[in-house]
Parts: structure tokens; C-alpha cells; sequence
């Protein structure tokens, strides 16, 4: 892909950014946050003195409700993450610039997706 450098959106549209980005940063910690909490809570959750069949439930429960938080934990490391790499392409002004077509990605695009690497014309085309 050659990458023109002309092609990029403006230093005011990149502060824009650059604070939605740190506002998702911010939220997103804080949801990572109450994932682990409430998976450190799965962990003991008090059922020791039930009947012994309810406890089988809430055991086979207990594992997917861990397994589900797991999941969610780490989809919201890689999204923090992607924020984070969005943050660094507005440094080096290359943020908002399709990977695939070198052409600008739409500013709404962008204000959904603020990590968006790709074009809706490039993400048509996977």
C-alpha cells in the first residue's frame, strides 16, 4: 500500500479524536474493571451450605459464568489495546487512514469505531 502523506485528517480533527479515544480508554478500564471484580466474586459466591444438588447447578453455572467473563476480560484488554494503537496513530498522524486503500476513513466511521483501521470500502471487501 503506499501511504501518501497528504492524505490525512486535520491536527483539529485529530485532537477530536484524541479525546474520544481517551474517553473510551477511560470507560473501558473501568468495564474491565467490573469484569474482573465480578469474576474474583464468582469465585466465592457462598453456596457451601446449600442442598447438594442445588450446588451441583450452581458449580456447572459458577464455570460458565467464569468462562463468560474470561471471554469478555479479554475482548476488552484487545479493545483497550486497539484504543491505545489509535492513540499512537494520532501522534504519528497517520490516524484515520485505511491500511488497505490508503484513502481517509469516514469521520463518523471514526466516531463510532475510533480504532477503525479500516475503510467501510476496505472492510466490504474481507
Amino acid at each position: 500500500m503506499n501511504v501518501d502523506l497528504n492524505v490525512r485528517h486535520t491536527d483539529k480533527d485529530l485532537a477530536e479524536f484524541k479525546v474520544i479515544i481517551q474517553d473510551k480508554i477511560e470507560k473501558a478500564k473501568h468495564d474491565l474493571d467490573l469484569i474482573k471484580s465480578a469474576y474474583q466474586n464468582d469465585l466465592n459466591n457462598g453456596t457451601d451450605d446449600t442442598s447438594p444438588t442445588f450446588k451441583a447447578f450452581e458449580e456447572g453455572s459458577e464455570t460458565m459464568s467464569k468462562e463468560a467473563n474470561s471471554q469478555l476480560a479479554i475482548r476488552q484488554e484487545k479493545f483497550i489495546r486497539d484504543l491505545k494503537n489509535a492513540l499512537i496513530r494520532i501522534e504519528n498522524k497517520t490516524y484515520g487512514v485505511c491500511r488497505v486503500t490508503g484513502k481517509l476513513i469516514n469521520k463518523e466511521r471514526l466516531k463510532l469505531v475510533p480504532h477503525a483501521t479500516l475503510s467501510i470500502e476496505a472492510k466490504n471487501m474481507q
